[in-house]
């Protein structure tokens, strides 16, 4: 039977990717004197922030320091904080609070597995966080997805094992962390771009507990 389910934060629980664009745009013109599009965006998918720094940079032909590099980032996330602010629990995704209600209602074990050194704040401004029995973010990990290791790390935290555990992800990288764990995924998207994925629905009001138990231990 289900024990356990891991949630993704951005793009599953919540979407604040335009407010990291909005961010990152800044950032690229503002500071480094770059064009950062929509397109630039989606390449950030998964990526921890050191990586999506890296990635903007490698737009421009200038050299920066460490502590150039180390302020441009604490820039950035000022500047989706300030974004991030204004959540409030009607910016949760479809889905999102009545599937971690059902699941804490029937026992079922809930954690958070984000790379977003910002999901304390970020689910507090959601309404949710009680319905969270484990958040591993990017304060507690090391290891950007495609590594399973912030999954691997839930699991332990709520002592079940990838096997009786499902995952949801909405990003490819996300998504090879989970299989790479051992662990069921359901991608949140479209199937063209979650090939990986057990199965792919568009967002968390298609997902039930009869579902995921039908899917995945009815054999």
């Amino acid at each position: 039977m289900l024990s356990a389910c891991l949630f993704d934060l951005d793009g599953v629980l919540v979407d604040t990717a335009r407010h990291h664009f909005a961010a990152w745009q800044r950032l690229a013109q503002e500071r480094i004197g770059v064009t950062f599009t929509q397109q630039d965006n989606e390449q950030l998918k998964g990526l921890s922030r050191l990586e999506s720094l890296n990635y903007i940079l490698s737009k421009s032909d200038r050299n920066f320091s460490e502590e150039e590099k180390f302020q441009m980032m604490k820039d950035k996330n000022d500047w989706y904080l300030l974004l991030v602010a204004e959540l409030t629990p009607e910016d949760a995704l479809p889905g999102t609070t009545a599937l971690l209600q059902s699941l804490k209602a029937s026992g079922i074990k809930t954690g958070l597995g984000s790379a977003s050194k910002n999901a304390p704040l970020i689910i507090e401004k959601l309404g949710i966080a009680h319905l969270l029995d484990v958040v591993i973010d990017g304060n507690i990990v090391s290891k950007s997805k495609p590594d399973p290791e912030v999954f691997i790390r839930g699991a332990e935290a709520l002592n079940v094992s990838p096997s009786e555990t499902i995952v949801f992800e909405d990003a490819v990288s996300g998504v090879a962390a989970a299989k790479t764990g051992g662990f069921s995924c359901v991608g949140i998207g479209q199937p063209d771009d979650l090939k990986q994925a057990d199965f792919v629905v568009p967002d968390l009001s298609f997902i039930t507990i009869a579902l995921l138990n039908n899917k995945f231990f009815s054999h």
